[in-house]
């Protein structure tokens, strides 16, 4: 831990918490989490073999879900170290450089997510309001631009944020409440004026958060006004069966991030064991699940899936 004239910042400690409870129980709480770390992975890793091994697969639903598995990888692989270390060897100590990084990967790869989210609800319209001109229109190198973009935009937006943490002086009894970092909490810690920190917090969620869960919306009422303009009721239900398993992880994604935004401006520091628990689900569920929402909604995945297997 620092005192107030510690200038050193490599020798600025942070102690990372576990979940509150008693003794051994700590060991068979890491048991799901590694279950769920072994079943996000191997999730995550069979969608991308899948996608990049099936040419039939080679379509922008596909290419934008594979972009979906590498960013929840990123997430898993960023988190495991400290989550894992903390439950299994009861290893508390993180250094300001390394928790630095560990932010800076966690809010970089979740406005990632948050931008490929919004450019899959934009294929789904693209599919349905002109299938037949959708393969024409998102050819691959213009989705690997639109990728690209989501990567500079959440560089841009992210990169600053461990530069305006460095520069901190932490004085108080730096104790995180998570098992792992995020700019909120080391914010928390400092001792200096931390007014510009909070101004730039805020502006990243609404241009992050905000403008993609406005435009998510928006693209939404679009493909709703173009689903019912459809005549038969049958091509209505099949046009919207294609949005199930997107709508299912905009809900995994945005519902915890939502509501642990609300709780940390309106909450006051009100029900920390809820804002835990919701820290936990917003970085463990959605990579845990996105794999088998997609397996089971996608014929088409889940029959080369099986077919992987089956060799």
């Amino acid at each position: 831990m620092s005192a107030v004239n510690d200038t050193k910042f490599k020798s600025i400690i942070f102690l990372l918490t576990k979940l509150p409870s008693h003794g051994d129980v700590y060991l068979w709480i890491s048991i799901p989490f590694c279950f769920m770390y072994v079943i996000s992975i191997v999730g995550n890793s069979i969608i991308l073999f899948a996608v990049k091994t099936d040419p039939s697969l080679h379509e922008p639903m596909y290419i934008f879900l594979s972009m979906l598995a590498v960013t929840d990888l990123g997430i898993s692989i960023s988190t495991m170290p400290t989550i894992l270390g903390i439950f299994l060897f009861n290893s508390r100590e993180i250094s300001l450089d390394a928790c630095l990084a560990q932010l800076f990967f966690i809010h970089l790869l979740q406005c990632i997510e948050s931008s490929l989210l919004l450019l899959m609800a934009f294929d789904r319209f693209i599919a349905i309001h002109n299938p037949l001109r959708c393969a024409a229109i998102l050819t691959l190198p213009r989705i690997a631009k639109m990728g690209l973009v989501a990567v500079l935009r959440a560089v841009a937006i992210i990169l600053p944020l461990p530069f305006l943490l460095k520069w901190f002086q932490y004085c108080r009894a730096n104790f995180l409440s998570h098992s792992y970092c995020v700019h909120r909490e080391v914010m928390n810690m400092a001792c200096s004026d931390i007014t510009v920190n909070i101004i730039y917090r805020l502006f990243t969620k609404l241009f992050q958060m905000g403008l993609d869960s406005l435009l998510i919306f928006l693209s939404y009422v679009m493909i709703l006004k173009t689903v019912l303009s459809i005549a038969s009721h049958e091509e209505r239900l099949r046009a919207l069966n294609t949005c199930v398993s997107q709508l299912c992880a905009l809900l995994l994604f945005y519902t915890p991030e939502i509501s642990l935004t609300v709780i940390h401006y309106f909450g006051k520091g009100s029900l920390p064991l809820l804002q835990i628990v919701l820290g936990y689900i917003s970085l463990l569920l959605p990579p845990l699940m996105n794999p088998i929402v997609y397996s089971v909604k996608s014929k088409h995945l889940r029959a080369r899936i099986i077919r992987v297997f089956i060799k």
